[in-house]
């Protein structure tokens, strides 16, 4: 296979603000600092005191690649320990931290960030307290309840009583074809907060620790599911290029790119990017309920109660207005998911805003839906069909004119 040609100088134009968020976002979370301490503790207590009331068998997931959105407003974590049952699931299912997809090519992607192949599977938290672990999925369901060699994750001899209020969090995808837990991050290893940790550190520490414990030995009595690292690289042209192309021992679902500097917040952050093509990923384009990719791209907006269709960004996007008579004839309420197709005129967007968007409207949402669709996620679908950012723009972005001319990377494509 003849290697990628990288001599041409090329720099994808700009199509979205997505660079300014990312902007505003890590000067926000300098600003604002969550009390990552009491917040971890709680996201832990919540995981055990719910299962207990809780029925075991997980809940249907949102569909693929759904993004959860972010709380209108934030709750204190004091606040939040007073919640119950539903209540207390939906605010745990916002606790994740979900990648915004990567529309453009962020401004010193080989410095300042970090690429690795995104297992195929369920995302979900793994918290190990009391003798005991539990995973929950994005919609704050339990996955499994089980023993394992994570700090104070199983009732064994080891377990002394000066550590039982120990507690360890790792956001991870369980990945079905070889029953493993694959750790894509930490949040919290052994009582110590790492919230307000860049993911520079979140990653040394996560690479430092989880062997130690024997986490990732094959199952045994006490500890029924393996764990593994994902290997995660530099986003330079190597790190690129090994992420993209490596073989690994999971299915992958596209690349996940993380800025070294943020830190784990709730919610959807421009600071962490999904991308996908077909050869990194079965899922590039979305599908119908019947597994069939549709003519016409759909999305799925929130209605508002102003009639606005938005979607689940903090603060939302509007993608355009129902009529008050339409609402009424159809039987829809504010807070409903609703479904379109966009049309021929597509989507128009002037310096990086929305201004108009052709919608026809499909019906409700499937219930199984958590909630709307995020801007970044509709672009980058609509970009897949008519004008996709593709391997090769990454690579340019991530080679000095020097590299261009002496480095060539070897990628099998399709065809």
């Amino acid at each position: 296979m003849a290697p990628h040609d990288l001599r041409r100088p090329f720099k994808r134009p700009l199509i979205s603000d997505q660079e300014r968020r990312r902007q505003h976002s890590l000067l926000r979370q300098a600003q604002n600092r969550l009390d990552a301490q009491r917040h971890a503790r709680f996201l832990a207590s919540t995981t055990f005191s719910l299962s207990s009331s809780q029925n075991l068998e997980p809940q249907p997931e949102p569909e693929h690649e759904q993004e959860e959105p972010h709380q209108k407003e934030e709750l204190d974590v004091l606040e939040a320990s007073n919640l119950k049952g539903d209540e207390a699931r939906k605010w745990f299912a916002k606790q994740l931290m979900h990648p915004e997809w990567m529309i453009d090519i962020p401004e010193n992607l080989t410095n300042d960030w970090f690429v690795f192949a995104r297992p195929s599977g369920k995302r979900c938290f793994v918290v190990s307290s009391n003798g005991t672990t539990i995973s929950r999925l994005r919609n704050g369901s339990i996955l499994h309840r089980f023993p394992s060699k994570l700090p104070n994750g199983a009732r064994t001899k080891e377990v002394s009583s000066s550590s039982s209020h120990s507690y360890s969090i790792l956001d991870c995808i369980f990945h079905e074809q070889d029953q493993t837990y694959y750790v894509i991050d930490m949040v919290c290893w052994r009582g110590y907060s790492l919230y307000d940790c860049t993911s520079e550190f979140r990653f040394f520490w996560v690479n430092s620790k989880l062997a130690e414990t024997g986490a990732c030995d094959p199952p045994s009595y006490y500890h029924k599911y393996t764990f593994s690292l994902v290997p995660v690289y530099s986003c330079d042209q190597s790190g690129l290029c090994s992420a993209y192309s490596a073989p690994v021992s999971y299915v992958k679902d596209g690349l996940l790119f993380y800025n070294k500097h943020a830190h784990y917040q709730a919610g959807i952050t421009p600071l962490a990017l999904v991308w996908k093509d077909e050869n990194c990923s079965q899922y590039v384009m979305d599908t119908d309920n019947k597994g069939q990719v549709p003519n016409q791209q759909q999305v799925v907006l929130e209605l508002q109660e102003d009639g606005k269709l938005a979607t689940c960004d903090d603060p939302p996007m509007a993608f355009g207005c129902l009529d008050g008579s339409f609402i009424q004839q159809s039987d829809l309420h504010s807070g409903y998911l609703l479904r379109f197709a966009i049309g021929e005129g597509g989507l128009v967007l002037a310096d990086g805003k929305l201004e108009k968007a052709d919608l026809k409207y499909l019906g409700k949402a499937n219930r199984a839906r958590a909630s709307a669709d995020s801007f970044s996620k509709v672009m980058f679908q609509y970009n897949v069909r008519h004008s996709p950012l593709r391997i090769d723009d990454l690579l340019g972005s991530v080679s000095s004119p020097v590299d261009q001319e002496s480095e060539t990377c070897d990628i099998e494509m399709d065809g």
